[in-house]
């Protein structure tokens, strides 16, 4: 199934390069935007699968467009891809409901996959972002409400949840588990189900906001 893609960019080359590569790696470009009002009135319009927004648009930037994108279109996912690698444009883009952030100087390859992983439902980022944005909401977490009623998962299930929230996909967490593709489906959807969420976007959001985290595996 061919992924329709929308480019979002107020650097016009850029956008139409962005838009040209992807076309040629086989993406359904259906629509770009220069700044964040037309991005958000023809997202609506076209409903392409994955945005890839850039931050800097000016008035209204590319995280109002982002929250009011993902708002409206909850089958649409959004993919930073900015200049910028600062920590606090990377968590407000996830707050507002990124799926994922890429910086520019990111290669061609990093960004097809990272646009076709964003289209099948992960959460994608460069490399150490996903490790910031889990810290960030470590330290921001509030003290534990012993009132609220919370999901018991099980040891397994938080793992899976851990490495879904660092961006692995599932292949991979099979991998560093040791365990087949089919247990790991099984424990995301099971996941799911008690959280009472709809994909694995919203998981990897969920484990960011409650602060979980694993300390990263030393890269082989």
């Amino acid at each position: 199934m061919t992924v329709s893609v929308m480019v979002v960019d107020d650097h016009p080359m850029w956008r139409e390069g962005v838009a040209r590569d992807l076309q040629e790696r086989g993406f359904e470009i259906v629509a770009t935007a220069g700044d964040a009002a037309s991005a958000v009135r023809i997202a609506k319009a076209v409903r392409p699968n994955v945005v890839l927004m850039d931050l800097n648009l000016g008035e209204l930037s590319g995280v109002d467009a982002t929250l009011m994108i993902t708002s409206e279109l909850p089958d649409t996912r959004v993919l930073v891809l900015s200049a910028s690698g600062e920590h606090d444009d990377v968590l407000q883009a996830v707050k507002a409901g990124a799926s994922g952030y890429l910086v520019k100087s990111a290669s061609s390859e990093e960004l097809v996959e990272a646009v076709s992983r964003t289209a099948a439902g992960d959460a994608v980022f460069t490399a150490g972002l996903a490790g910031l944005v889990l810290g960030e909401y470590r330290r921001m977490a509030a003290a534990p409400d012993d009132s609220e009623e919370k999901p018991q998962l099980t040891d397994r299930e938080t793992e899976v949840l851990r490495l879904v929230a660092k961006g692995l996909t599932a292949r991979q967490i099979a991998n560093r588990l040791v365990i087949s593709h089919r247990t790991v489906e099984n424990h995301v959807q099971s996941t799911l189900r008690k959280l009472q969420l709809h994909n694995r976007v919203e998981l990897a959001r969920y484990a960011i906001e409650h602060g979980l985290d694993a300390e990263p595996e030393a890269e082989k």
